[in-house]
C-alpha cells in the first residue's frame, strides 16, 4: 500500500485531482504518460503508482453510459426523421467514438484516486486456524 503520511485528502479532493488525471495524494503530478499509461511515479511528490488497478471498471461504467445515451440518440433519431440506414451509421459511429474515448482518461484516473482514497486493495486470505 502507498504511504498516506502527506496530505490527506477529503473525499472531493480525491474526485477533483482524479477528474483531472492528476496526482491523488498532491494533486499536482501528472498520472498518465500517455492516453491511459499510468507512469510509475508522481514527478512531484514521488507515490508510487504501483498500488493501481483500476482493471476494466472505468470502460465498464463508460460503455453502459455510452451505450445507453447512444441507443437513446439513436432511437429518437429513427422515430423523428426516419434516415436511410447509412446515414444512421455515419451519425451513430463518431457518436459512439466520442461518447467512450473521451471520457474513458477521466473514468480511469477518477477510478484510481478513489481506490488511492479508501485504501482499496487486493483481498488477501487470512489463516485463522481450527475452529
Amino acid at each position: 500500500m502507498p504511504d498516506r503520511s502527506k496530505t490527506p485528502s477529503t473525499l472531493a479532493q480525491a474526485v477533483l485531482r482524479g477528474l483531472a488525471c492528476k496526482c491523488p495524494r498532491c494533486g499536482q503530478g501528472k498520472l498518465f504518460g500517455g492516453f491511459l499509461d499510468v507512469v510509475p511515479a508522481c514527478n512531484k511528490c514521488g507515490l508510487d503508482y504501483g498500488f493501481t488497478d483500476p482493471g476494466d471498471g472505468p470502460a465498464v461504467f463508460i460503455i453502459l453510459f455510452a451505450g445507453f445515451l447512444v441507443v437513446f440518440i439513436a432511437l429518437i433519431i429513427e422515430v423523428k426523421y426516419e434516415p436511410p440506414y447509412w446515414l444512421e451509421a455515419l451519425i451513430a459511429i463518431p457518436m459512439v467514438l466520442a461518447a467512450t474515448l473521451l471520457p474513458l482518461r477521466s473514468a480511469k484516473s477518477l477510478l484510481i484516486a478513489l481506490q488511492y482514497h479508501h485504501r482499496a486493495a487486493e483481498g488477501q486470505l487470512v489463516d485463522r486456524g481450527p475452529r
